[in-house]
């Protein structure tokens, strides 16, 4: 399903010797064009690595490094976005830009829409990590080697316009090659105006009142209803399309990572059932759940700690992107703020329901604990600490998509006990490419100047994320 083979038939009309010479230089197993719903599940392919990257479970502080750690302690600056501009994101503006549509792959309409909400979700991912990044200039191949870097402000007008653009472009009828939702036209609309409502709510602090609306819009165009919804990528048990972390855990025999005590340290007392999960019990006697301090150096015995659980580094892991319950904390918050109707009543229906539904994706949907977990004083609604609440339990429920959950962590302050290793603070952005230095140099400087007084370092602040 993952491996995209493109089959084509070469047409022989053989009229005579030098006809026949041209097409023996042609090789029949190598396709000169793909169709767009090719390059749509090509783009699609990528995704996986928005979240299984090591380093966005780093500045999630949801693993500590067991041995040799050197990026949890966040030495690295510098963050290569290339790959993304020239893998998934040409892809789709090839299909965006494209002359002409093979119908029988499904509606037009339709395959332009799920372009346009992936790559409004790459370009979500890519400008929450670095702020300001190239957009209308970029993806122009040869015609503009030095794209200007768009203010981010501006790339999410840009990325709110193209999901509700695609939502209303969606006409019945599945599209073929999708490795998402099976060509499920409805799974798609409901995950634009699911993206819509989790985006517009980035902008709580900076500008609420757009916030509001694109919340509310997204939202009666129609959200995700059941967890059957969620954007998720499922790895396959084979070796070319396995998770990332079977071929480090399993496959090279590492015990690199522990749970870290961050997470573990909010879910033990509560006893919360994705904890077993999530983790393993330590090897060390008396068998239990302890997570190791972020950022440690010191020698250990891993015997002492929680690894992942077995279940995260599986050969057919899923990855969760973008989910029913995010959607339901998202409503929760929105109550709480005032952005919808009902108050604390609607934000406790939606946060009660959302971790239901988090237990239920990731226990393959058992609710075994989570009566009990529920009756716990840490958990129960509370008015006065709602925000708090419904901010650590999405970060509870965000484990292993570490960038997006080091976004909402950015945003709203929670969890407010991450540790600074060394001294440094939990990053507040990613540093630019280093090669832009030179590839790009005039909109670099520009771009750094602008946002974070000349320096592209981990403290600048992106637009949103203000203090």
């Amino acid at each position: 399903m993952k491996t995209i083979i493109i089959s084509f038939i070469s047409l022989l009309a053989i009229t005579g010797c030098n006809k026949f010479e041209d097409d023996m230089n042609i090789n029949p197993n190598l396709p000169s064009t793909s169709s767009n719903t090719q390059l749509i599940a090509n783009a699609a392919l990528y995704l996986p690595g928005l979240s299984t990257t090591p380093q966005g479970e780093y500045n999630a502080q949801f693993l500590s490094e067991t041995e040799y750690p050197n990026l949890s302690l966040y030495n690295q600056v510098s963050f290569n976005f290339y790959d993304l501009y020239t893998g998934p994101l040409m892809n789709l503006e090839t299909v965006l830009k494209a002359q002409s549509y093979n119908g029988n792959e499904g509606p037009v309409a339709n395959q332009i829409a799920v372009a346009k909400i992936l790559k409004a979700y790459f370009f979500w991912h890519i400008t929450d990590r670095w702020g300001d990044v190239p957009y209308s200039e970029a993806l122009k191949a040869e015609a503009n080697f030095t794209p200007k870097y768009d203010k981010q402000s501006a790339i999410y007008d840009s990325l709110f316009k193209l999901l509700e653009d695609a939502n209303g472009m969606i006409v019945t009828g599945n599209i073929s090659n999708d490795i998402i939702y099976g060509g499920d036209m409805t799974k798609w609309k409901k995950l634009a105006n699911t993206m819509r409502m989790l985006m517009a709510l980035r902008l709580s602090k900076i500008d609420p009142a757009k916030g509001t609306i694109q919340f509310n819009a997204g939202m009666a165009a129609g959200a995700m209803t059941a967890n059957s919804d969620n954007f998720v990528y499922k790895h396959l048990p084979d070796a070319a399309n396995q998770n990332y972390w079977y071929g480090q855990v399993f496959g090279m025999n590492r015990s690199w990572w522990a749970l870290s005590k961050t997470l573990v340290d909010r879910m033990k007392p509560t006893a919360d059932p994705r904890l077993a999960i999530y983790g393993e019990k330590t090897k060390a006697l008396p068998q239990d759940y302890v997570g190791l301090p972020y950022g440690n150096t010191s020698v250990i015995n891993k015997d002492n700690y929680s690894l992942m659980g077995t279940g995260i580094w599986k050969q057919d892991a899923h990855i969760h992107l973008v989910t029913y319950a995010q959607m339901l904390f998202a409503k929760a918050e929105a109550a709480k703020l005032g952005w919808i109707p009902g108050g604390d009543a609607t934000a406790k229906t939606n946060y009660d329901l959302a971790i239901e539904q988090s237990v239920r994706q990731w226990n393959n949907n058992s609710i075994t604990g989570l009566p009990a977990m529920m009756a716990h004083v840490d958990v129960v609604y509370n008015p006065a600490t709602a925000l708090q609440q419904i901010a650590n339990q999405r970060y509870i429920h965000l484990f292993m998509h570490g960038y997006e959950a080091w976004a909402e962590y950015r945003r709203t302050g929670y969890p407010n006990d991450m540790v600074s290793p060394g001294g440094k603070a939990v990053p507040r952005r990613q540093g630019y490419p280093a090669p832009e230095v030179f590839n790009n140099a005039t909109n670099y400087q520009q771009a750094i100047q602008t946002q974070f007084s000349g320096q592209d370092n981990l403290t600048g602040r992106v637009w949103w994320d203000k203090p």
